[in-house]
């Protein structure tokens, strides 16, 4: 399979093009010949001319590739090595929602044929590969894995809106389902890879790899959120002792914050479902969970009783949040916690305007119903800075001065302005 894939006798197709697939599309087809799909035919008509719809690459990303963009799921039958990289998001009950992997699989499956290589990049719990995945592939294809196809597991670990630690700066784990397909889809990994490949032993070494990177973020993350909440009876502000702490050399450097997203705000709950199906409840991870999760409305509560305690009624104010996306400077809304923040004001009926520099208006309406403003509208009597984008880092309080109103209140969520803050009620984490 690398053989072909190198001298051009066949080619590499990758399912699903968001912030993790359109770059491992680009980086291969400097190399070898990729057909990129996407079931969204206005995305691939943005990617043909050279635009990302994610904003995360410029068009010079684009530049000396051979790369075939298409929504038409009979294209890929001219690939043999298959990469699906498509979102594993939770539903409302925050359990696994494997139906884009799931979809992903069956169309897959249609065209797939002996010799061919499948790798998931979706983030999965340990197992789902094989136990889910595999037979969709199978039914479908009337093929069976290891026999008649290969299959493996390479987990992403792209992270949206980082510029320093890229695609191909990144060390990539691999797995396959026996040592030939392991070995094929490694070295195939290598040809972009600059980090170096790390041939996990099995599947679900690699799924279970992925899946704790990200819940052990959550619940150092959720420690801090959790000192966070007892500072703050304190009377203490959380990042001045992070300061002081973080002087000694194994400090672990975390903050508090919200956590959302499609990775860190998700993947836990995967892992913990996994648990709980074999029995075993994870104490530590769901309870990281419930302390992330209830951030937003956290933030939103504080921010109403510092408005009360400023002799305002809350029914009669207004509040100015700076920031929707899920973190800072990226254009995705998706699992935004800010969405938390503005729930609980407007349970108050707090009149609510929010502004961002780079997400989409249309898409912040569809997703939460919500008009975003182009700039601030009047006096405030609150303003929140929600997320850190670059644009809020150098902002001082000069700025924020003719935006409030007599006894204003500035939430800082992030502490970026710690310091800088000396006229106004000043609140953070």
């Amino acid at each position: 399979m690398y053989n072909k894939l190198i001298k051009k006798k066949t080619k590499l197709s990758v399912i699903g093009l968001g912030y993790v697939g359109l770059p491992i599309a680009l980086e291969f087809a400097r190399k070898i010949k990729v057909i990129g799909f996407d079931i969204k035919p206005g995305r691939i008509d943005l990617m043909k001319k050279g635009i990302d719809p994610s904003n995360e690459l410029d068009s010079a990303s684009f530049k000396n590739t051979s790369i075939h963009f298409t929504s038409d799921p009979k294209d890929l039958k001219d690939a043999s090595f298959h990469i699906i990289a498509v979102p594993t998001p939770t539903n409302i009950y925050n359990l696994p929602d494997l139906t884009p992997v799931l979809k992903a699989s069956e169309t897959l499956g249609r065209v797939l044929k002996k010799g061919d290589y499948v790798i998931y990049e979706s983030t999965v719990y340990p197992g789902c590969t094989e136990e889910d995945c595999v037979p969709v592939l199978e039914k479908f294809s009337k093929l069976k894995a290891g026999r008649d196809f290969k299959v493996g597991f390479s987990p992403e670990r792209i992270n949206p809106g980082d510029h320093n630690h890229t695609l191909t700066k990144i060390v990539k784990i691999t797995s396959g389902c026996d040592p030939e397909a392991a070995e094929n889809i490694a070295k195939t990994y290598e040809l972009i890879i600059k980090a170096g490949v790390y041939r996990a032993s099995s599947i679900k070494v690699a799924e279970a790899a992925k899946i704790i990177e990200n819940t052990q973020r959550d619940i150092n993350i959720a420690f801090m959120n959790e000192l966070s909440l007892i500072f703050n009876r304190l009377g203490v502000n959380t990042f001045e002792v992070l300061e002081a702490a973080g002087t000694k050399w194994n400090f672990l450097k975390f903050y508090p914050g919200l956590v959302g997203g499609h990775c860190i705000g998700v993947d836990p709950y995967y892992l913990s479902y996994k648990a709980k199906a074999l029995g075993y409840h994870p104490q530590m991870i769901d309870s990281g969970r419930f302390v992330n999760d209830s951030m937003g409305r956290y933030i939103g509560k504080q921010t109403v009783k510092k408005i009360i305690a400023a002799g305002k009624n809350p029914n009669n104010s207004r509040v100015l949040i700076l920031g929707i996306t899920f973190k800072e400077d990226v254009t995705d809304i998706r699992n935004s916690k800010v969405a938390d923040i503005i729930a609980e004001l407007a349970d108050f009926s707090v009149s609510v305007d929010v502004i961002d520099p780079g997400a989409s208006h249309d898409e912040v309406k569809e997703e939460y119903k919500l008009e975003l403003k182009k700039g601030p509208i009047g006096k405030y009597d609150a303003i929140i800075l929600a997320v850190s984008h670059k644009e809020y880092l150098t902002l001082s309080e000069k700025w924020f001065t003719p935006l409030l109103n007599n006894d204003g209140i500035i939430v800082d969520v992030k502490g970026v302005l710690r310091g800088r803050i000396r006229k106004h009620t000043y609140w953070s984490l």
